[in-house]
């Protein structure tokens, strides 16, 4: 299974504190229209340390229902703990998940000898492929290069991560030190096409959310040699991928999206709405982008 091209990284709806399974259906089919390579339910972006076990698995079950195999369904199983990271990856496999996304473990801080027992001992419990997620901006810790390098060498179905360490250096360093066939995923979307230049295939996206057509035609271009058109579609759509992170993901894009009428722009705390001047800008980026 290849990942190359554009995943989008789902919000998860709320209404009233609760899951909206009515707009998240919405929101799916968006990006299928848009015509996305796969979608990311209860990842980051989907407030995942915010549900509970039960919501999710009724928003990784309610994403495989709609995608109906019309794309791929990479579900959010990530955990700082080893065998809470097993269950919920378990479950994702049992309701018909394509993959999972692993974070790094998160506040514990592990050494990268810790880090490669975790993820071994998830590979091991599922015979699904399984994608890093290093993100050491939110973890503290990154996956180190050797440390995915053993983990591909010792585990079959771990072929690809999600990089979002914000340099295009560690890329590099990680096209050079793994297979030809071990994918890498951009993390940031104001990164895609600086990643795509030194070997990754495509990114894990939190604009597509807002704009699946146009990262996806973005991601596409590149991969097809058509480099002057990824790159004048990342220099126009580069500033709502910055203003997009100018406060906590996802309260942006959900703000963003509820000016669309697409859903609530409600959060969990401890996450909570824009200020003023940041709803302002956001709005006025999105004008411009009209």
């Amino acid at each position: 299974m290849s990942f190359a091209g554009t995943h989008t990284a789902l919000v998860t709806p709320f209404r009233g504190g609760d899951f909206d399974p009515d707009a998240f259906r919405s929101l799916i089919e968006d990006q299928i229209a848009g015509g996305v390579t796969g979608i990311v339910p209860v990842g980051t972006t989907g407030e995942s340390p915010t549900l509970d076990h039960d919501e999710h698995s009724e928003v990784i079950r309610t994403a495989i229902e709609v995608a109906a195999g019309r794309c791929l369904v990479v579900a959010g199983t990530g955990s700082n703990a080893t065998s809470e990271a097993i269950a919920l990856t378990r479950d994702a496999e049992r309701l018909g998940a394509d993959a999972a996304l692993l974070v790094a473990p998160y506040y514990n801080k592990p050494s990268q000898e810790g880090l490669y027992r975790h993820f071994r001992a998830i590979s091991e419990s599922v015979k699904i492929p399984l994608v890093l997620y290093s993100i050491p901006g939110r973890c503290g810790i990154e996956i180190g290069v050797e440390t995915v390098v053993r983990l591909a060498r010792d585990c079959p179905n771990i072929r690809t991560i999600k990089e979002a360490g914000g340099s295009v250096e560690r890329v590099s360093q990680l096209r050079a030190a793994l297979d030809a066939d071990f994918e890498i995923l951009s993390g940031d979307d104001s990164l895609t096409v600086p990643f795509l230049s030194v070997g990754a295939v495509g990114v894990i996206s939190v604009a597509s959310n807002l704009f699946p057509e146009e990262v996806s035609r973005m991601v596409r271009l590149w991969l097809e040699g058509e480099i002057a058109g990824a790159q004048a579609l990342h220099r126009r759509y580069y500033p709502i991928f910055k203003d997009l992170f100018i406060e906590p993901n996802p309260v942006p894009t959900k703000f963003a999206l509820a000016q669309r009428g697409k859903m609530s722009a409600e959060v969990r705390l401890p996450l909570c709405e824009m200020s003023e001047a940041n709803c302002a800008r956001v709005c006025k980026t999105l004008e411009a982008l009209k």
